[in-house]
């Protein structure tokens, strides 16, 4: 019995630290650049958008992990567009930041850029956020430490991703199947690419 306790009063201690803990956003940004090989295309020649994927979510991790110090799952991935195509032979950069920290929860701020080897031209790829979640040893979800802001766009960052899971969470609720009415969403719908053919 007395064990149990000295371990359960451990673990509270353990999330108090971390809970006062705060890093520097910089000391977790990570960058990586890799050649983009004729094995990542899709079958227009292009660059396969799975395998990007692949290498955000890759960076999100280590990006995660280093603030963390602990190993991190992924999830969930806000909105990827892919604004800009990928050519065989470009340079591919990635670019990792913590954007927002909660309990157990870090958003992570993507930037995806390719460059021209011969003419040096850089394109915006794609940006994206993931939300990672530390775990511990045992699997369980575990505290992070917070970041410290110390520049407008950082606070813009994370207010910004503050407002977007209040946003989210709302969209989740307002079609959440017990209260969606079908009626609401019928004008949406008329000028929409479907036919509504409901069974009873």
């Amino acid at each position: 019995m007395g064990i149990k306790i000295i371990k359960k009063n451990l673990l509270k201690l353990k999330i108090l630290q971390m809970i006062k803990k705060f890093k520097n956003i910089e000391d977790s940004q990570l960058t990586i650049t890799e050649l983009m090989l004729p094995s990542h295309s899709n079958f227009s020649g292009k660059i396969h958008g799975g395998h990007i994927l692949n290498l955000m979510d890759q960076i999100a991790f280590a990006c995660a992990s280093k603030h963390s110090s602990n190993y991190c799952v992924t999830a969930s991935v806000n909105k990827v567009d892919f604004l800009n195509p990928i050519e065989v032979g470009e340079l591919l950069t990635l670019k990792a930041s913590v954007n927002y920290t909660g309990r157990t929860s870090m958003v992570i701020g993507l930037r995806v850029e390719s460059e021209n080897i011969r003419t040096g031209e850089t394109k915006h790829c794609n940006s994206s956020y993931f939300t990672m979640v530390a775990k511990d040893e045992n699997e369980k979800s575990t505290p992070v430490p917070g970041i410290i802001l110390t520049s407008k766009d950082e606070v813009r960052r994370y207010a910004r991703s503050i407002v977007r899971q209040n946003e989210g969470s709302k969209r989740t609720s307002r079609f959440n199947s017990n209260v969606f009415k079908i009626e609401d969403y019928l004008n949406l719908l008329k000028e929409s690419n479907s036919k509504i053919e409901l069974k009873a």
